[in-house]
């Protein structure tokens, strides 16, 4: 069996912009149109993700294991520890699990595709300095004036148009 390769797309803003409220909706919206989805999303608040050390797992990890993995009823936790990741081996991970997308929060300036979220006049900046900018989410209606002459697709978050145009953007790529 052929390994089909995933489309990649990521939500990027800045801390606080409600990327994790657009990425749950555009997950809802891609399973909700029969895709498999994955998602990374990028610890940015400083030090590492929690664990609950008091669980086997993060025993074992604290013991000195690098990878640890837990199954029950088809579930797999995966906790794996090395100095640092790339976003491309934490990409190449999760292609072992066949998903026609992978989802990235965060790691605002890599290069693939992105919806970038606005919060407010002082984000417009992000429009100049990220690549692949494909789709604008604001959180501020009076936004839209700002984001006129934008050749860029922009929406209110409250919009569910803006989901619509996201997920047809995405499945595009199937057809």
């Amino acid at each position: 069996m052929a390994l089909v390769k995933p489309i990649i797309f990521q939500i990027a803003g800045y801390q606080d912009s409600g990327k994790t409220t657009l990425s749950l909706k555009l997950i809802e919206h891609l399973s909700a149109s029969g895709l498999k989805i994955a998602t990374i999303k990028h610890h940015g608040h400083g030090g590492k993700p929690e664990v609950d050390e008091t669980k086997d797992s993060g025993r074992h990890i604290a013991a000195g294991a690098t990878v640890s993995l837990v199954e029950g009823d088809g579930r797999i936790l995966i906790q794996a520890e090395q100095k640092q990741w790339s976003l491309l081996e934490e990409i190449e991970m999760l292609s072992f699990f066949k998903p026609e997308v992978i989802l990235i929060e965060g790691y605002k300036n890599e290069k693939y595709p992105k919806a970038v979220i606005l919060r407010d006049k002082g984000d417009l900046e992000l429009l100049d300095i990220l690549p692949g900018i494909k789709v604008i989410f604001y959180r501020d209606a009076s936004m839209a004036r700002h984001l006129i002459d934008q050749d860029i697709p922009s929406f209110d978050t409250s919009d569910e148009s803006g989901f619509t145009w996201l997920t047809n953007y995405i499945k595009a790529d199937f057809t």
